[in-house]
């Protein structure tokens, strides 16, 4: 990553560029009519703020490298765009997003109108929203720009672009290897530089820590799913067997294949999400056969028991208060259920901490996507509410750590500053100008 000097001299550089541009672009018919998309997003693949030369009444050159800075040391993909007052409306978002191919959050500022879109992987369609909303508090361009991005920092998840960590000269020269060895070995920019390269060692040291202390736990998980295969000792040409039977069982292995690849495969803890809907998954696929081969009906689909996901998938909604909590429903397997109606304590699942066994709710983050893989759709929130763990996940810094939101893990695809292209939910960049009317189906909010 260039320091914050290397960054100064690097647009020094260009100065010269940028002003001959402004020059023959002066008195020119058109000179201030619309920004080219293309253009702005060439600038942003380099630098997170592009003020465009028609709006740079909007944002002075310091106050946007002021702005680029401030991102550049947080490392975080938020891209900002000040555009002309007369800049079209019509796919805005989208248009820029897909030229500029990088996942991440966008925020323009075009005249008096200010809004901001996000890949959902870095930021939800609420709280994009909810920035916005909070930015337009006031009018003074700087003070919104730079109100939105400190909030905007604090919340969205991935890393700055790696092409953000160096610069090159049209002929493909680096503009870094240009400047003098001494600039280089400024110790005020080595030390930004240091600084922020022990904290990115230090996160991916706490990422694979996590991801080894869920491991044990989702191997025990693995294991156990495997067992129940045994003990069904179904085998498909038995007789009474039918095509729907095969069909369940070769279901819930199918499943406990993925379950074991997707662990093999993790890097991360969000990963992990992926092995337990694969579980989650493949019990509901035995739960079927059991029923079938039993001539009883077959189960609905519900999620797993709270207390311990290898109950299997639940059958009822009980009244539960964890200790010092509030109540709330959670969904329960039989035997649960019947010890909450006797007044007993469920059997929970409980897994070692450094302060000895305690529930999965109070042993830390990297639980968030273990459970959310079990329990997807938007309950988790409800089930954990006043635990620790669900108090930490409610954090703002909890998605960048371990995925965006409850039960919502980035198995797969894209991280904030991922070089994507096209490859972006259309639904997260629809629409425009007009306060939050995007269409297509997204509940973005977060637009002019």
């Amino acid at each position: 990553m260039r320091t914050p000097l290397l960054r100064g001299l690097v647009r020094w550089a260009l100065v010269p560029v940028a002003a001959t541009l402004a020059v023959l672009t002066a008195g020119v018919p058109g000179a201030s009519a619309a920004a080219d998309l293309s253009t702005v997003a060439e600038a942003l693949r380099e630098d997170p703020v592009y003020v465009d030369p028609a709006a740079s009444d909007q944002l002075s050159s310091a106050d946007a490298e002021a702005l680029a800075d401030k991102i550049r040391d947080a490392d975080k993909p938020v891209f900002v765009a000040v555009l002309p007052a007369d800049q079209p409306e019509n796919d805005l978002f989208m248009n820029l997003r897909t030229e500029t191919g990088i996942t991440g959050l966008y925020a323009i500022r075009s005249g008096d109108r200010f809004g901001a879109q996000a890949d959902s992987s870095v930021l939800p369609n609420q709280a994009v929203d909810n920035l916005v909303t909070a930015a337009e508090s006031t009018d003074d361009p700087k003070a919104q720009l730079n109100d939105f991005v400190d909030s905007a920092l604090r919340n969205v998840g991935g890393s700055a672009p790696s092409s953000w960590d160096s610069t090159t000269t049209d002929d493909g020269v680096p503009v870094a290897g240009l400047v003098t060895t001494g600039v280089v070995l400024a110790a005020g920019g080595a030390g930004a530089y240091a600084l922020v390269r022990r904290r990115r060692l230090m996160h991916e040291r706490e990422q694979r820590a996590a991801l080894e202390r869920l491991r044990v736990v989702v191997d025990e998980d693995i294991t156990a799913f495997g067992e129940e295969l045994d003990r069904l000792d179904f085998h498909p040409g038995e007789p009474g067997a039918d095509d729907a039977m095969r069909e369940d069982y070769e279901h819930a292995l199918d499943a406990y294949d993925k379950a074991k690849t997707h662990m093999a495969e993790a890097e991360k803890p969000e990963h992990v999400r992926a092995v337990t809907q694969s579980l989650e998954d493949g019990r509901f696929s035995l739960a079927r056969l059991a029923a079938r081969r039993e001539k009883s009906p077959l189960p609905e689909r519900r999620p797993p028991c709270f207390f311990d996901p290898r109950h299997g998938p639940s059958v009822a909604d009980e009244t539960w208060t964890p200790s010092g909590g509030a109540p709330r429903e959670v969904p329960v397997c039989a035997d649960d259920r019947s010890r909450l109606a006797d007044g007993r304590d469920p059997m929970v699942r409980e897994v070692d901490t450094d302060s000895g066994r305690r529930p999965y709710w109070d042993a830390g983050p990297a639980y968030g996507p273990w459970a959310g893989g079990y329990f997807g759709g938007g309950i988790l929130p409800g089930l954990l509410i006043g635990t620790m763990l669900g108090n930490m996940m409610a954090a703002p810094a909890y998605a960048a750590d371990y995925g965006s939101g409850y039960g919502d893990f980035g198995t797969g695809g894209y991280e904030g500053g991922d070089v994507s292209g096209a490859d972006f939910s259309t639904d997260d960049f629809s629409g425009g100008f007009g306060g939050g009317d995007f269409g297509g189906g997204g509940d973005f909010g977060g637009g002019f």
